[in-house]
């Protein structure tokens, strides 16, 4: 099982040539499945547009929301091409994130003029690959 931050980080670097390659102002969708692609030609297990079950109360709603991708059954990644990231883009997949129990998801934005702004990494408790450091005090 490959490192969630292995997989984030190769994520982020085809998205980073995505956007210089083709740009800003495609529609979500193009730069979802060019991203799908690429991924799963460098091995990587990808769905587009998994549907997500919720159940609420005792009720169960089939397919409440659909995952723009999901790599490797682990990373949750919400694509957008929008002029600028808005706070509710983040909370759309921390609740994702938090309904199905996945640790990391990236937020992607192809709007802007470059991908740097564009980029969010948001985890739902997730636990560092290595341990961090101790702090000394001086």
């Amino acid at each position: 099982m490959r490192d969630i931050d292995a997989i984030s980080g190769d994520v982020v670097d085809v998205a980073l040539r995505l956007h210089r390659d083709l740009g800003p102002g495609l529609l979500e969708s193009v730069y979802e499945a060019v991203l799908a692609v690429r991924l799963g030609q460098m091995g990587y297990a990808v769905v587009r547009q998994q549907p997500v079950d919720i159940e609420f109360e005792g009720v169960r709603i089939g397919g409440a929301f659909k995952m723009d991708l999901l790599v490797d059954g682990r990373l949750i990644v919400e694509v957008k091409s929008v002029e600028r990231l808005l706070p509710v883009h983040a909370k759309q997949l921390l609740t994702y994130l938090r309904l199905t129990k996945r640790p990391v998801g990236l937020l992607i934005n192809f709007g802007g003029e470059t991908l740097k702004e564009g980029v969010r990494r948001l985890v739902n408790n997730h636990r560092p690959s290595a341990p961090s450091a101790p702090l000394r005090e001086k």
